[in-house]
């Protein structure tokens, strides 16, 4: 009977390419979109429109609080192996979008002057393709007129272009091209156009007719006399459902892509729908660090060499004095814990002198423990002798119970012992024999001498003369 299951080779195959998967997703670019302070409602829907746009690559649900602050986004995002930021804020005046790479910048703060949602997009057109399949791979990046106007322009192409895993045109997969996102800027009014498309492509050189039997739409064929007028002329179709082709988005296709008709080595059409979100950015400044830091670039605010230099001394003067207290703190830490430990020695060396010399001034160890038993003894004897003194009776054992202890005699009963006894005492004398007359119970309750008994305390009351 042959084994169940994968083999050996097998297994190990599947792990190594499971491994190989994981490292080459950990090192594509990651990034976090989300909005701070108080947005609105458009601000945050456009912000979840843009981490649409950046799936899979992104974090679908990702929530940050008010509470949240900038720091801990970018400490939650080390281990994480994010890479950039998006980040959408607005003021009174105008909506704000900040691009950061992390973990040291730099960070591009565009002014949105323009966008559209994606419901109003969609809404718009007639016909939509928009599916979850178009998700699962990152969009293609298109950036257009980013030519030599500055290094300010260089450096943003350079920003979008990380934000996207790279790719190699000889060995990509046109299955897994499905969204193109166009960026595009535009030297006069130093704006830049966000455009994002779903990609079809569809086979030319074939009638209306043939185009839709492949795609298993029949149209209605009641009034053709023929199936050939179908095929040449498109009869009975509407002038919509023909899209206008031409050399601009007409290829051949270099491998074969998933739909019907497209075949290698094929003329094919590429046809874009827009799916949204729109955006009319400008530039406004290019900073160091994440959020905070020198700025490189300013649209707005032109600074001559001089006050750059100046305020470069300035920074290099803070940082010379920051670099100063820190010197100056990490020696009086040290100062201080060389007193301590110097203080520390000196003390036992003290204390160890006072045991050998035996010295005067040594502390008190106080009076042993046997003398102070004693003390207590002593000082419990004489509440013991006031306490007789005072009621006439012995004290319990447990208010004073050294005293007792020690003064209680070999042989002589305990309390206990003595309540023993004066119980049985009561026992024998509370049932006496019946007496036949008043005489003879007379005579018993006399004692001796005819004293009448008592068992009180005080003394026996005389007997009664006669007259």
């Amino acid at each position: 009977m042959g084994q169940s299951g994968r083999s050996r080779h097998q297994k190990r195959a599947r792990a190594q390419a499971q491994l190989r998967n994981l490292e080459a997703y950990a090192a594509q670019p990651h990034s976090f979109v989300f909005a701070r302070g108080r947005a609105g409602r458009g601000v945050r829907q456009l912000s979840l429109d843009l981490r649409r746009v950046m799936e899979p690559l992104t974090a679908t649900r990702l929530q940050v609080r008010k509470k949240n602050s900038l720091k801990d986004c970018v400490a939650v995002a080390g281990p994480l192996g994010v890479t950039h930021f998006l980040i959408l804020s607005k003021t009174e005046t105008n909506i704000y979008f900040k691009l950061m790479r992390l973990p040291g910048g730099p960070t591009l703060t565009f002014r949105i002057n323009k966008y559209t949602l994606v419901r109003d997009v969609v809404s718009s057109l007639r016909r939509h393709r928009m599916h979850e399949q178009q998700f699962t791979h990152a969009p293609l990046l298109v950036l257009n007129s980013f030519g030599p106007h500055g290094m300010h322009v260089k450096l943003m192409a350079t920003m979008f272009q990380n934000l996207f895993p790279s790719i190699n045109v000889h060995k990509v997969n046109l299955n897994t091209i499905k969204r193109c996102l166009l960026i595009n800027y535009n030297p006069d009014s130093q704006e830049l156009d966000f455009r994002h498309y779903s990609i079809k492509v569809v086979p030319v050189g074939a009638s209306r007719g043939m185009k839709k039997l492949l795609q298993e739409k029949f149209p209605n064929m009641s009034r053709l006399q023929d199936i050939s007028e179908l095929l040449a002329t498109g009869a009975g179709l509407s002038e919509s459902e023909a899209e206008p082709d031409g050399e601009h988005n007409i290829t051949e296709l270099p491998q074969a892509v998933a739909g019907r008709g497209n075949m290698r080595a094929q003329q094919s059409a590429v046809r874009l729908t827009e799916i949204g979100p729109r955006m009319t950015l400008q530039l406004i400044k290019i900073q160091e660090g994440v959020g905070e830091g020198n700025v490189l670039f300013h649209s707005f605010v032109h600074k001559t060499e001089e006050e750059l230099q100046a305020i470069l001394a300035a920074k290099e003067e803070k940082l010379r004095l920051k670099a100063q207290r820190q010197d100056q703190q990490a020696r009086n830490v040290q100062r201080k814990r060389e007193q301590r430990e110097a203080h520390r020695k000196k003390s036992l060396a003290g204390i160890k002198r006072a045991r050998a010399d035996g010295d005067s001034d040594a502390e008190d160890p106080g009076a042993p423990p046997e003398e102070e038993g004693a003390g207590q003894r002593e000082e419990e004897e004489d509440e013991a002798e006031y306490f007789r003194q005072a009621v006439g009776e012995e004290p319990d054992e447990d208010m004073f119970p050294t005293a007792a202890k020690r003064r209680r005699p070999a042989g002589h009963p305990g309390k206990k012992q003595q309540g023993k006894q004066r119980r049985l005492d009561r026992g024998s004398d509370r049932r006496p024999l019946k007496a036949k007359g008043r005489a003879q119970v007379a005579q018993a309750k006399l004692g001796p001498g005819g004293a009448t008994r008592t068992h009180g305390r005080g003394r026996a009351r005389p007997p009664k003369r006669a007259a």
